[in-house]
C-alpha cells in the first residue's frame, strides 16, 4: 500500500498525488480527500504505482505527458499543483489517464463524433505545468474534445450521444494515427446531437469465440462500427504542437 498513490486531476489543470495509505482510516461521514478551489471541481481519479506516466487533455486539443515522479506526494488537505496550463479562458480539462504499459495507445474522441489513437511515444515527456502538444487537429466539423482513454487492441469502446443512442466498436478497427491529424469519424450524429459519455470496456475473448462456434453472433451489431469508421479519411492538420512548453510548476 505504501507504494500506490492516488492521483487527482480537477478541470483548472491542477493535479494532486497522495499516498493511498493516507485513506487507510475512512469515517463513516468521510475525510478529506483534496481541498478545490473557488470555481474549479475534481474531474478525475487514477490509482498508480509511483513509476506511471501522466497524461491530461484539454478541451483545446491539447495534452501533456508527464512521469508521476515530478508531483510529490501531499497531504489530504492540500490543494494540489499545476498540471497544465489552459489555453484560455473557457478551456478546461477533459480527462486524465495513468499508463504503465507503454505498448498501449492513446484513444481521444471529440464532441461530433470523431476519434483516432495515437502511440504513447508521439507524446515527449515533458515537466508538468506546460501547455501540452496538439493531440487532434480541433475544427467546427470535429467539435471540442471530450474524452481521453488508455487503450490496447483487444479493448472495445462504447459511446453514447445525447440523444440515447449508443454504439460499441472493437479498438482494432480504429487504426493508430498522428497526433495532430482530425481522425475519423466515430459515430454518424444528427444535427444538433453531440457525444454525451465514453467508455473503454474489456473484451471478453474467449466468450466472443465460444459464441462464434455456437453461431451467435447477429452479424448486424458490427456494422454500425465498421460503416462509421470509414466514412471520412483521416485529414491531416498543420502540427504546431512540438513547441516548447512553459514549465509553470509553481505549488498552489
Amino acid at each position: 500500500m505504501a507504494n500506490n498513490y492516488i492521483i487527482m486531476a480537477t478541470k483548472k489543470g491542477i493535479i494532486k498525488k497522495t499516498t493511498l495509505e493516507a485513506y487507510s482510516r475512512p469515517r463513516t461521514n468521510g475525510i478529506n480527500a483534496i481541498n478545490i478551489r473557488e470555481n474549479d471541481e475534481l474531474l478525475a481519479v487514477r490509482l498508480t504505482s509511483g513509476t506511471d506516466e501522466i497524461m491530461m487533455a484539454l478541451k483545446s486539443g491539447r495534452a501533456i505527458r508527464f512521469n508521476e515522479s515530478k508531483v510529490r506526494p501531499m497531504g489530504r488537505t492540500a490543494s494540489g499543483v499545476r498540471g497544465i496550463t489552459l489555453g484560455g479562458p473557457k478551456d478546461e480539462v477533459i480527462g486524465m489517464i495513468s499508463v504503465s504499459d507503454l505498448e498501449s495507445s492513446v484513444l481521444v474522441v471529440s464532441e461530433h463524433g470523431y476519434g483516432k489513437r495515437s502511440a504513447i511515444e508521439d507524446y515527449r515527456i515533458t515537466n508538468r505545468g506546460g501547455k501540452g502538444v496538439k493531440t487532434i487537429n480541433i475544427t467546427p466539423k470535429t467539435g471540442s474534445l471530450i474524452s481521453i482513454r488508455n487503450v490496447f487492441d483487444t479493448d472495445d469502446l462504447m459511446i453514447i450521444n445525447k440523444s440515447g443512442i449508443l454504439i460499441r466498436m472493437s479498438m482494432s478497427d480504429i487504426r493508430v494515427m498522428g497526433r495532430a491529424t482530425q481522425g475519423v469519424r466515430l459515430i454518424n450524429l444528427k444535427a444538433n446531437d453531440t457525444i454525451a459519455a465514453v467508455a473503454k470496456v474489456e473484451r471478453d475473448i474467449d466468450a466472443d469465440l465460444d459464441e462464434k462456434e455456437r453461431g451467435e453472433i447477429d452479424p448486424d451489431t458490427e456494422i454500425n462500427d465498421v460503416n462509421s469508421k470509414t466514412d471520412i479519411e483521416p485529414e491531416n492538420g498543420e502540427d504546431n504542437g512540438d513547441q516548447s512548453m512553459d514549465d509553470e510548476s509553481n505549488e498552489a
